[in-house]
C-alpha cells in the first residue's frame, strides 16, 4: 500500500463515530487538492507557519482562536472563549459557511458547499494532528468503550481532592490547561470515558508502554478519584 494511501485509510478510520461526519469517509489524497482553495492564507505540515490566517497542525481538539503569536479577530476570540472547538463535526459544520457559524470573522472564505470535499479536507488536514494509530485517544477517535468493566468498577464514586493529590503524575505529559500539544488533553473527560479507558490499559486491552504501567499500579477507587478530578480540574 503507498504512503498516500495508507493516508487516507487511517484518515478515514479517524472519521468514524463523529456525528456529523460519522457515517462517511474522507480521502486524505483527494483532500490535498481541496486545500489549496485554504493555501493562499493557511499552511499546513513540517514548515508551516502564522499568514494571513493560522497554521493548521495540531488542529484537532483545538481551542478556536488559541495559536500563539496568531492576531484572531475579536470574532473568533469569542467563540474561542465560549468554548468553540475543532473536531470533525465542528471542521465539517464551519466549513460548510464560515461567517454563519463565526458571524464577524475576517475570513473571506465562503465555504465548501460539497460535502465531500469538506469531508476530504477534514480527513487530510486530520492527518497533520495526533496520530490515533499510536494514541488512541488522539481526537476523533477518543471512544473507550472497548473494554468491558463490572457495573460496579463503573458506579465508584471518585473523590476529586483525591484525584488533585494522585494527577501530578499525569501532568508530567498531559497539559493541567487543557492543551493537546503532542500528547491528547485529558482535562474535561466524561469521567466513564476516563475510568474505561483507564481500565483498558490496566487489562492491557490498550496497548502502550507508558499507560500500561501507570494505570497497572493504579487502585480502582484511584481511577475513580482521577476521573472525578480531571472532569473539571480546578485552575
Amino acid at each position: 500500500m503507498t504512503a498516500p494511501k495508507l493516508l487516507s485509510l487511517v484518515a478515514a478510520l479517524c472519521l468514524l463515530g463523529q456525528g456529523a461526519v460519522a457515517d462517511e469517509f474522507g480521502d486524505a489524497e483527494r483532500g490535498e487538492k481541496v486545500f489549496a482553495q485554504c493555501k493562499g492564507c493557511h499552511m499546513v505540515g513540517a514548515k508551516a507557519k502564522n499568514r494571513i490566517g493560522p497554521t493548521l497542525n495540531s488542529l484537532f481538539s483545538r481551542q478556536a482562536a488559541s495559536v500563539e503569536g496568531f492576531a484572531y479577530s475579536k470574532a473568533f476570540k469569542r467563540a474561542g472563549a465560549k468554548g468553540l472547538e475543532w473536531h470533525a463535526d465542528t471542521l465539517d459544520t464551519f466549513l460548510e459557511t464560515p461567517r454563519q457559524m463565526v458571524p464577524g470573522t475576517r475570513m473571506s472564505f465562503r465555504g465548501l458547499p460539497d460535502k465531500q470535499d469538506r469531508l476530504d479536507l477534514i480527513a487530510y488536514l486530520r492527518s497533520f494532528s495526533v496520530s490515533p494509530a499510536n494514541i488512541p485517544e488522539a481526537d476523533p477517535t477518543a471512544a473507550p468503550t472497548d473494554h468491558d468493566l463490572d457495573p460496579e468498577i463503573l458506579a465508584l464514586v471518585g473523590d476529586p481532592e483525591y484525584g488533585a493529590y494522585l494527577s501530578s503524575e499525569c501532568t508530567t505529559c498531559h497539559q493541567a490547561s487543557g492543551g493537546d500539544e503532542g500528547i491528547p488533553s485529558i482535562v474535561l473527560w466524561p469521567e466513564e470515558d476516563f475510568v474505561l479507558a483507564m481500565h483498558a490499559y490496566k487489562a492491557k486491552k490498550r496497548i502502550h508502554p507508558v499507560m500500561n504501567m501507570i494505570a497497572g499500579r493504579l487502585s480502582d477507587e484511584e481511577i475513580a478519584a482521577l476521573a472525578a478530578y480531571f472532569v473539571a480540574p480546578e485552575e
